[in-house]
């Protein structure tokens, strides 16, 4: 077993370290993170210029670049072995929702899974690292499952919210479905010393559709929310339509 770690807090990140130890002893790992705080990414690439790779004291290897290069380059030609398992997180908040179309987590996660291997993103609800040996433990008992009762296909994607508590791994979990936020706040005007007028991005909206059965519902309630993920952006129910509207279109 070969498990690939990444982030997108960057590689000096509790959550990466936390992460790191929950996989200790379930396979050899390799661990490739951005060199910065890559948050709100998404899945870009870099393309306009060269990445350069470094290696730390404890032996992470991290990158210029963003979380999904990271992933793109260990898996296409950096690494003497492709891994069995993509892992990435612990991440400083919660990625539910909307969130994951921006999310750098979930990005390493998918870039894996782009790969053909299955993948895994982990997350903090709440931001500060706060009881994070606790998600470390729910990290570690999600990876063993999947390991010991793997899926009947592959490759897959889930996203894992963990609530921040104490007894984080005593929690239920739950398998979700992502809800929906409100749109961002106004952004933030801002004055420099120069005198130049800066916007920063407003923060989150708030959850709209957080029903149950979603994982804003769930972390809200106590539980550790299990998201499966796929990229199909098709929007399949609106499909008939669609033809119907370009066949009246060529006539």
């Amino acid at each position: 077993m070969r498990i690939l770690v990444a982030n997108d807090d960057g590689y000096l990140a509790p959550g990466l370290a936390a992460l790191v130890k929950a996989c200790e002893g379930l396979g050899d790992l390799d661990v490739v993170a951005p060199e910065q705080n890559a948050s709100g990414t998404s899945n870009s690439l870099t393309l306009n210029r060269g990445l350069s790779v470094y290696t730390a004291a404890n032996g992470f290897r991290y990158i210029n670049g963003t979380p999904s290069d990271c992933v793109h380059l260990a898996l296409s030609g950096m690494l003497d072995q492709r891994p069995d398992l993509v892992v990435s997180g612990i991440n400083n908040g919660a990625n539910m929702g909307d969130d994951t179309l921006y999310s750098g987590t979930v990005a390493a996660a998918m870039e894996g899974f782009l790969f053909g291997i299955p993948a895994i993103a982990f997350s903090q609800v709440d931001k500060g690292w706060a009881e994070l040996e606790a998600a470390s433990r729910v990290a570690r008992s999600v990876i063993e499952h999947v390991l010991r009762d793997p899926p009947r296909f592959a490759p897959w994607l889930l996203n894992v919210n963990i609530p921040n508590r104490p007894d984080a791994d005593t929690l239920p979990r739950t398998i979700t479905r992502l809800g929906r936020r409100h749109a961002s706040e106004p952004v933030i005007r801002q004055t420099s010393p120069r005198g130049d007028l800066l916007y920063w991005i407003g923060p989150a909206g708030n959850a709209r559709e957080a029903g149950e059965g979603t994982d804003f519902h769930a972390t809200a309630n106590g539980q550790v929310s299990i998201t499966p993920l796929h990229v199909d952006l098709t929007d399949h129910a609106t499909l008939p339509h669609w033809r119907d509207w370009a066949a009246e279109g060529a006539r």
